[in-house]
C-alpha cells in the first residue's frame, strides 16, 4: 500500500494563517505608500506646469491662453496627467492677478480630496 503524499488540512490552515498575518501587516503600508506617491507626483506636476507658464511669460511677455500653448511652443512635451483625476484636461486654470482675460497664470488640481497632511489639493 502506498502512502498518499500531500499536505494535511492543518498544514494548509497554518500556511494560510501565516499568509493572512503577513497581508494584514503589508497591505496598509502599501496603500499609504500609493497615496504618498500620488501626492509627490501631483506636487511635481504642479511645479512643472507653473515653471513652464513662468518661462512662457518670461520669453513672450504674456501668459499662455491655454495649456496646449505650452506644448505647441515646446515648453512641455505634453500636459501632465493629474494623478487623482487621471486626466490631463482636469487642471483648474487661474487668470493672472492683473485681470487679463483668457490668460493662464497658474494651475491647480481639480481633485476634491485632502492630502495626508490635511490640506486640500485644490489649495496647492
Amino acid at each position: 500500500m502506498k502512502k498518499a503524499s500531500g499536505f494535511t488540512m492543518i498544514e494548509l490552515m497554518v500556511a494560510m494563517a501565516i499568509v493572512a498575518v503577513m497581508l494584514t501587516v503589508a497591505a496598509p503600508r502599501y496603500f499609504s505608500n500609493i497615496d504618498k506617491t500620488k501626492e509627490a507626483v501631483l506636487r511635481e506636476d504642479l511645479y512643472i506646469l507653473r515653471d513652464a507658464i513662468d518661462k512662457f511669460y518670461a520669453d513672450k511677455n504674456k501668459y499662455p491662453e491655454q495649456l496646449a500653448d505650452l506644448v505647441t511652443e515646446k515648453y512641455l512635451r505634453s500636459i501632465p496627467v493629474d494623478p487623482y483625476t487621471r486626466s490631463s484636461n482636469s487642471w483648474v486654470v487661474l487668470p493672472p492677478e492683473d485681470g487679463s482675460l483668457g490668460a493662464i497664470a497658474n494651475v491647480r488640481s481639480a481633485a476634491p480630496n485632502k492630502a495626508i497632511d490635511g490640506t486640500w489639493f485644490k489649495d496647492w
